[in-house]
């Protein structure tokens, strides 16, 4: 018998019934994220959709992972456009799921996004190098790791932003002391630590060799960083610019970090992608 398959629940902001635009939050990170967009969206009748992959069968990984959700965008889309956005680690899982569509994405944003570990030593200009050393060598620790960072994410979510944040450079310093964005923060942090294992995944799959995919995918693609990002430090930008095939544009930002780079091109973001419409 054949069983039809659940739609993947999602988040939505923007336009009601605008044009679909798929948001890939962060890791750790969750669809909070992308209340960025809201006003932007509604503004350039953008649906911007973030789907809860914290819902995807744990027992998908890797290519039957990013097909998932493939499939379900193309469902969703029904031949129509559709445009990626994806933050920091999301961005490396945007790529794949491009990849996985095979041409039907017609542009993607990547913002502060991670590059692949394999392509340079980038891992020590990281500041969460010690957890992906801790995933790429030491898996059974990293997930006690994961589990703490639940348990405080749930009883003192403060100290855990604090924690998060204790090398935040750049206008990233700023937004740590907005209470708006440690409130939207501390919630996204619970939901991503309410789900360990699938957070473990996504952090597992990044930091296993992946550069040779990025010769596979094709999609127009627009970097923005910030150049004092610590997070993923700005050479990353510059790499994925010259292994992508089809970067069309990257720009470095001056002052901003990881997070401060996300609020500061999301309306730039939706007026270009409005204009292809």
């Amino acid at each position: 018998m054949h069983l039809l398959k659940q739609a993947l629940p999602y988040r939505q902001f923007g336009a009601t019934d605008g044009h679909p635009v798929i948001y890939f939050h962060g890791t750790p990170g969750s669809a909070e994220e992308c209340q960025v967009f809201d006003r932007y969206g509604k503004e350039n009748n953008l649906s911007i959709i973030c789907y809860d992959r914290s819902t995807i069968d744990l027992q998908l990984e890797d290519v039957v992972y990013y097909q998932r959700m493939a499939d379900e965008i193309t469902d969703r889309i029904a031949g129509k456009p559709v445009d990626f956005v994806g933050f920091s680690i999301g961005g490396f899982v945007a790529l794949q799921v491009c990849r996985a569509m095979n041409g039907k994405v017609r542009s993607l944003h990547l913002i502060s996004a991670a590059a692949p570990l394999d392509a340079d030593n980038f891992i020590d200009l990281m500041a969460g190098k010690a957890v992906f050393r801790l995933a790429q060598h030491f898996p059974f620790t990293f997930l006690l790791l994961i589990r703490l960072q639940g348990l405080l994410a749930q009883i003192f979510p403060d100290q855990l932003f604090r924690m998060l944040f204790a090398s935040a450079k750049g206008e990233d310093k700023i937004l740590v002391a907005d209470k708006a964005f440690q409130s939207m923060m501390n919630r996204g942090l619970k939901t991503c630590f309410n789900h360990p294992k699938a957070y473990a995944r996504d952090i597992k799959a990044y930091v296993q060799p992946w550069k040779e995919s990025l010769s596979d995918i094709s999609v127009s693609t627009t970097i923005w960083h910030g150049a004092e990002d610590n997070w993923s430090p700005a050479s990353m930008a510059v790499y994925l610019q010259l292994a992508l095939p089809n970067c069309s544009k990257m720009e470095i930002l001056g002052r901003l970090s990881h997070y401060s780079c996300l609020y500061r091109v999301a309306q730039t973001i939706c007026l270009t992608i409005n204009t292809l419409n």
